[in-house]
């Protein structure tokens, strides 16, 4: 009897053992499932989906783009180097300007000419600083040239004039014998530089003058009117949207400007809203770091909205939904001027990117364009820098590896993904997208939010027969982690080798915290 009992008890904490054993195996490898239709593409991932954004606030273009001829900081005609050679190496598609709350108190004429004579004005939306106009209209668009992107305007409503407005574009873009082309000679530029993104105003329901969606919907139709195409200059005229939950703006513009406008804005940040604390950038619960993975991902719901009506009116699709400012907002580094927006950028801003852009690309049958919030020095920026310091951000990095989607074709797929509580709603541990280049080359950018779990993918590529896969992983010892002046490459993108191709198809096994991309061949 005593031999039985013995035997019963050791049974019973083996089975103890191999249940705590199978839960340990259970949260250290979950399993995840992946299909792919990778010959079923119809919709092309438009380069500007990867767009950026530069203000006049804070050091984003004076310290961060421009330092002028005479700085000791290595230039080019007055550009810094070290950021060119950065937004060349990532094909920076696009690239808004001025602004922001600054374009609708930006007057053009006050930033062509001898630098040494343009007229200076205070900076009232951000910090108070006095702006001398030394970055101008020549100065911007010289910069997308050297970097290969396509400028995108902002145009001044809120305190200009449709005359004001329609002379820029006359500026920029006629090549005739015109007081505005002439203007342009005068000031160095034979040639027009062939502007073709023109957004009608900034905010105008907030900074840009507090409107109503139906009093802007008629000041965009005016406007645009006297906005000319010169040439082969056609403009692409851009609505000034909504604010995030906003579906009544959009259902107006929609409704009273229909297709005299080519796209229509969206802006959505990821942040605590527009009063008190918006938490540290770096400093963070994991309560907060899920709060942070949920309000990004809310971003899908928010767009299938706004594009539900636009179908209504547009079921064409004519009309391009772009999402000129997204992003990260924290508050700013302790010791930082509040108005200057200048934040650090951790692995959890790099889940934010990464997310994010797997959402835009799943709807690029609509959105034609994203410009993430800022390219330098302000909010979720791919680049710091400090006096002749530079450093790259995870989000940079990000942007470096999703490259590989730009003007790719989106391949449908669909992802069955174990999922994570974020205060009482479930969000899914894993995002992926996936496209073909113009070689035939199969991409696919995987996001492992999970902090502690591996997650293994089982991917199946359906009308692709694999026979070799590579990868990249961007990850960290912590999501709190950041690069910083003293340590820039401590999150940089390291090879993956996590992933194989067997007779269960693709394997992938993603480590807890990381950011993948894959090519397949």
């Amino acid at each position: 009897m005593k031999k039985q009992l013995f035997t019963y008890g050791v049974l019973f904490l083996l089975a103890i053992s191999m249940a705590g054993a199978q839960k340990k195996q259970d949260s250290s490898g979950l399993k995840a499932h992946l299909t792919i239709n990778a010959d079923q593409g119809q919709y092309q991932i438009s380069k500007n989906i990867y767009g950026q954004f530069s203000e006049h606030l804070g050091n984003c273009i004076y310290g961060g783009i421009w330092v002028g001829e005479n700085s000791p900081i290595p230039n080019t005609n007055g550009y810094r180097n070290d950021v060119l050679q950065a937004l060349k190496k990532i094909h920076v598609p696009i690239l808004r300007w001025p602004g922001g709350c600054f374009a609708d108190e930006y007057h053009w004429m006050d930033g062509i000419g001898p630098r040494d004579k343009r007229p200076k004005m205070v900076n009232t939306n951000w910090g108070g600083v006095v702006e001398d106009n030394s970055f101008g209209t020549h100065e911007f668009l010289n910069f997308c040239e050297l970097i290969g992107a396509e400028p995108y305007l902002s145009g001044n409503v809120g305190s200009g004039t449709v005359e004001e407005l329609a002379k820029w574009v006359e500026y920029i873009n006629s090549d005739g014998d015109s007081p505005m082309a002439n203007l342009r000679r005068k000031n160095g530029r034979e040639k027009p530089w062939g502007v073709k993104y023109l957004g009608v105003g900034n905010e105008s329901w907030g900074c840009g003058g507090n409107m109503a969606p139906e009093y802007y919907a008629d000041l965009f139709r005016r406007y645009s009117t006297y906005c000319r195409n010169y040439g082969d200059h056609g403009l692409f005229r851009i609505a000034s949207g909504a604010s995030d939950y906003d579906y009544n703006w959009t259902d107006v513009l929609m409704k009273k400007v229909g297709n005299r406008m080519n796209a229509i804005s969206l802006h959505y940040y990821t942040c605590k809203g527009w009063s008190g604390s918006k938490g540290s950038a770096t400093k963070f619960t994991n309560d907060e770091y899920l709060w942070t993975m949920s309000k990004c991902m809310e971003i899908e719901d928010v767009v299938k909205k706004h594009m539900a009506i636009m179908d209504k009116y547009d079921p064409r699709k004519e009309i391009g939904l772009l999402v000129d400012e997204w992003g990260t907002w924290w508050d700013v580094e302790p010791g930082t001027n509040p108005g200057f927006l200048y934040q650090q950028n951790t692995l959890r801003d790099a889940f934010v990117a990464g997310i994010t852009l797997n959402i835009f690309n799943s709807h690029c049958d609509r959105i034609k364009m994203a410009n993430i919030a800022q390219v330098v020095n302000v909010l979720q920026s791919i680049i710091l820098t400090k006096n002749e310091k530079m450093v790259l951000t995870p989000t940079y990095h990000v942007f470096d590896l999703y490259q590989v989607h730009q003007d790719a074709t989106l391949l449908p797929s669909k992802l069955e993904a174990p999922v994570l509580k974020a205060e009482e709603k479930d969000i899914p541990e894993l995002s992926a997208s996936a496209s073909k280049d113009k070689n035939g080359a199969i991409h696919i950018s995987l996001v492992n939010i999970d902090p502690t779990n591996p997650v293994e993918l089982t991917c199946d590529l359906q009308g692709k027969k694999a026979t070799t896969v590579t990868g990249k992983i961007i990850t960290a010892s912590g999501l709190s982690v950041y690069n910083t002046f003293e340590n820039p490459n401590a999150i940089q993108p390291a090879e993956f080798k996590g992933a194989k191709i067997g007779k269960e198809g693709l394997i992938v096994k993603l480590p807890a915290k990381s950011i993948v991309v894959l090519e397949i061949k």
